[in-house]
């Protein structure tokens, strides 16, 4: 693989260029495609600059609230059987915290723009 342009430079040029030389040109169900497509371009560039650091925070948090080391499915296949089985819960400590880092990084991936996470970073800012 070449080190330029990155998967992100590629993902996110391919969706300026939709955006500002191809959405005015079009118009009905073509445009909402368009939107779709862009959309979609700009989740996977918030995966590919976002998810890493964010998974290895989300492991690190599980490895302490669960006490053993494993991948990040294992580890989270794990906090859930224990919270199924009554082991965990919100009285846990560190569980709430970890719940609401966990979604918080992700809606900073899949929902940047929703309305309630938004509000929640101003409050923790």
């Amino acid at each position: 693989m070449q080190d330029e342009p990155t998967p992100v430079e590629l993902t996110k040029s391919v969706a300026d260029f939709l955006r500002s030389d191809i959405a005015p040109l079009i118009s009905g169900h073509q445009a909402f495609k368009l939107r779709v497509a862009i959309n979609i371009l700009d989740l996977v560039t918030r995966q590919l600059t976002q998810e890493q650091g964010n998974d290895a925070k989300e492991v690190e948090r599980l490895r302490a609230l669960l006490g053993i080391d494993g991948s990040l499915t294992d580890l989270n296949r794990l906090l859930a059987d224990r919270i199924a089985r009554g082991e965990l819960d919100l009285a846990t400590p560190g569980l709430a915290e970890h719940l609401w880092a966990t979604t918080m990084d992700k809606l900073a991936v899949d929902q940047p723009n929703y309305a309630s996470y938004k509000r929640e970073l101003s409050r923790d800012g």
